[in-house]
């Protein structure tokens, strides 16, 4: 029996049964229309009701005792059938029993009697009711009605004896019937056809048709339960006791070859086309026959065809045999190294060498270039120059905050979810061989539990190993030799040595302040311009805004945050011109302090004192070069020294050589009757929550408290760095460049530097020595003969 709902979403509250004095004609029937079911004579069906027209009707039928009429619907989605929407031919059917279930819906049991046909229906009544005929059957006895008759109760018996599930009742019940309508009526109940097919059999009344009709889906029924028995047997042999699930997939598979529709190895033939067409190597050829003949005896619904099939498409997508066809044209070269970047005369010559040599040996192995600099200088953008002037794909790879080798080298397949590794990855994308990739921030790569990323990398960037790089996930060799392999980094001491030893590494100088008013005038004022919806026309920025929003607003070795500066200025020009609608506006240096506020940084010679013990020091940062002070004051003591200005453990020795050195020198240095034991020196470096470590910083520690000892003032327009020794020499030190770019932003005229870094003067940009005065130092006390006032 089928237990049928009548309507989703019931509402028994609004279902109106006839009032009181509303008469019901005896030739009327009250019709209930259903969904998707036909009751046949002498079957019993529950059915669940809950539009209003099926509640009132039921409730009547209920009330009154009458009989009621189950019509099924044309459309089964529609919620108020009306006459027309109904079937004509239905079936009478006595309610049983009428409840209402814990939920609140409302159920019948019906019992099917009779066979009807609805003539006209009658308005007024809150249901359907219609007049009717009653359709009787004779069945006149010959022996080809006996002979259907008796060929439908077979195979009905036989059917049942096919079912999954015994049913003696049932088959009790088929051999018992002596009437040819009644079991063409039984067996197309429980046939499992469409409810149309049903209908179609519930209004042949023409008995020899009705038979016919129900042993043709009889027949197809038997022949589909034969067939599943017999896919049963064969598949039985191949269960295994620990994958039930793999019977169901042999299960399907077998239907689908009975039925021809079996797995179309159109889709296997064309992935070997694919296969073949890809230019693989050997190793890999073999490896992708291998895995597609495992593909092709895998049922499709498994998990591990989806594995195979996205193994396979990864090899057929990797550029094995592609590669673009590189142009090196110098003069082009050095055009659009000069278009895309101001300045940095020595790194664009060596890309330019580097390109020479790449045309006059295109076999040989080429160094693997990577640029050292602060943020915002450039390094990422010149990555991209050198792919156009090559006419190379350019691809990139973010290695910050990388601690996975599985990141680099890719998953072995045995996980879920496992994918080739960020060199495989990119390089699917470029589409060729030899791309232009760029391993950007190689400084911050991490080791971890998961293994060492830069570990990982030594293997990709080693010209002798890379051509037979093998990917974790792929398992066959990739040649990584025609790749044009491209690093970027903001500190050298953070990458491995191993891993630096494979690049060349070429530094990226802070710019001068000269410098960024020009890339401002041709690079950044025109970006922004477009990049707020505005022309030249419409608004302009003049050189001496330019050079205080630089001087006054940004302090940084790149120009990063000066685009942006530049960016707000602009934009509050925007909301001027579509405010007002105003002319041309020209951002004047007077307007900016109206635009961006009062400026972020003074000028460091401002934030001097007169007062003796104060030094001014340059230090070294990555993302550029600083200027630092160092102050020291005595108090009543015991001699004792206190530092203070979180000061690494370097800096801290620095300053107590520092005193030592002092103290030693007390008599040359006027000082033989000063008393140590009853001071204590305090020594502080301003920008105390900024950490601060180094032995650079020896020179201006030392300087600061022989300042303070003799009363002398340093100088105002003097910065210096160098380490000291107990013997008072002064040491060489490191970041030259970028400290003394630092003191030229900072308006310092005179650098003292040690001598042994003179060899570092010609990394100074030409613009940079021009404005700046050089001090050698070889010991402390030439340091006190430049940086002391009389």
């Amino acid at each position: 029996m089928n237990n049928v709902k009548d309507d989703p979403a019931g509402a028994p509250g609004e279902a109106r049964t006839a009032a009181p004095g509303t008469v019901v004609p005896e030739d009327v029937l009250i019709i209930l229309p259903v969904r998707n079911t036909v009751v046949f004579p002498g079957a019993v069906v529950p059915l669940t009701i809950g539009r209003r027209i099926s509640l009132a009707a039921a409730e009547e039928a209920s009330r009154s005792g009458r009989r009621i009429g189950l019509v099924m619907q044309r459309d089964p989605t529609l919620d108020e059938p009306q006459p027309t929407d109904l079937h004509p031919v239905g079936t009478i059917a006595r309610i049983v029993r009428y409840f209402t279930a814990r939920d609140g819906t409302q159920h019948v049991v019906c019992q099917g009697e009779q066979r009807f046909r609805t003539l006209d229906y009658i308005g007024g009544l809150p249901f359907l009711a219609a007049r009717f005929d009653l359709v009787n059957e004779h069945a006149p006895e010959n022996a080809e009605l006996e002979a259907r008759f008796r060929l439908l109760k077979e195979r009905s018996l036989e059917a049942i004896g096919l079912l999954p599930q015994s049913m003696p009742e049932l088959a009790g019940v088929v051999s018992g019937i002596e009437s040819p309508g009644q079991l063409a009526d039984l067996v197309a109940g429980f046939l499992d056809i469409k409810p149309v097919d049903k209908q179609h059999v519930l209004e042949t009344l023409e008995l020899r048709q009705r038979l016919d009709q129900v042993l043709g889906h009889l027949n197809h029924q038997v022949e589909v339960l034969k067939l599943s028995r017999q896919l049963e047997e064969q598949t039985k042999e191949k269960i295994d006791e620990r994958q039930r699930e793999y019977y169901l997939r042999e299960q399907m598979k077998a239907i689908r070859t009975e039925l021809g529709e079996g797995e179309d190895s159109s889709e296997i033939e064309e992935l070997r086309r694919a296969v073949a067409a890809a230019g693989m190597p050997d190793e890999a050829a073999q490896q992708a026959a291998k895995e597609l003949r495992r593909l092709e005896r895998m049922p499709e619904e498994s998990t591990e065809h989806s594995m195979v099939r996205t193994y396979v498409d990864w090899l057929i997508a990797l550029p094995w045999a592609k590669l673009a066809t590189e142009s090196i044209d110098i003069a082009r070269a050095r055009q659009i190294l000069d278009e895309d970047h101001y300045g940095l005369p020595k790194v664009k010559q060596r890309i330019l060498e580097y390109l020479a040599v790449r045309k006059l040996n295109p076999q040989g192995r080429s160094p693997i270039l990577c640029f050292v600099g602060p943020p915002g200088v450039g390094k990422t953008s010149l990555g991209r120059s050198i792919a156009r002037a090559l006419g190379l794909e350019f691809v990139r790879a973010s290695l910050g905050g990388v601690h996975d080798e599985a990141e680099i080298r890719g998953h072995r397949r045995t996980y879920i979810g496992s994918m080739p590794g960020n060199v495989i990855q990119q390089l699917r994308k470029a589409g060729t061989r030899n791309p232009v990739f760029m391993l950007d921030e190689m400084d911050k790569l991490g080791a971890s539990l998961h293994g060492d990323p830069a570990s990982a990398l030594l293997e990709v960037l080693d010209p002798e190993q890379n051509g037979t790089f093998r990917d974790n996930y792929l398992g066959v060799p990739f040649d990584l030799s025609k790749v044009f392999f491209v690093g970027t980094a903001n500190v050298l001491d953070s990458i491995p040595g191993p891993l630096r030893d494979r690049m060349e590494i070429i530094e990226l100088p802070g710019y001068t302040q000269e410098e960024k008013l020009a890339i401002s005038r041709r690079y950044l004022v025109r970006r922004q311009l477009e990049a707020n919806g505005l022309t030249a026309a419409q608004a302009s920025i003049d050189d001496e805004a330019l050079g205080e929003i630089i001087a006054s607003y940004t302090r940084e070795a790149g120009v990063r945050n000066l685009e942006r500066e530049i960016g707000s200025v602009l934009r509050h020009v925007a909301v001027r011109i579509t405010e007002n609608a105003e002319g041309p506006i020209h951002v004047t240096r007077a307007a900016l302090a109206g635009i961006l506020g009062a400026p972020k940084f003074d000028a460091e010679v401002a934030l001097r004192t007169s007062m003796a013990g104060v030094a001014t020091g340059l230090a070294w940062t990555p993302v550029g070069g600083d200027i630092l002070f160092v102050e020291t004051t005595a108090v009543r003591g015991k001699g004792g020294l206190i530092l203070t200005g979180q000061l690494g453990d370097v800096m801290k020795e620095s300053a107590q050589a520092a005193v030592t050195l002092v103290k030693a020198r007390a008599d040359g240095l006027g000082l033989g009757d000063y008393r140590f034991d009853e001071q204590d020196l305090h020594i502080h470096v301003p920008a105390g929550a900024i950490p601060k470590d180094g032995p650079s910083a020896g020179v201006a520690l030392f300087t600061s408290v022989c300042s303070l000892l003799t009363g002398r003032k340093v100088r105002s327009d003097v910065a210096m760095t160098g380490e000291i020794s107990l013997r008072g020499l002064v040491l060489p030190v490191g970041g030259i460049k970028e400290k003394a770019l630092a003191a030229l932003r900072a308006g310092i005229t005179t650098v003292l530097l040690p001598a042994r870094n003179r060899k570092d003067l010609e990394d100074i940009p030409e613009s940079a020595r021009a404005r700046l005065t050089f001090v050698w130092l070889e010991t402390v006390d030439d340091a006190l003969v430049h940086a002391l006032e009389d």
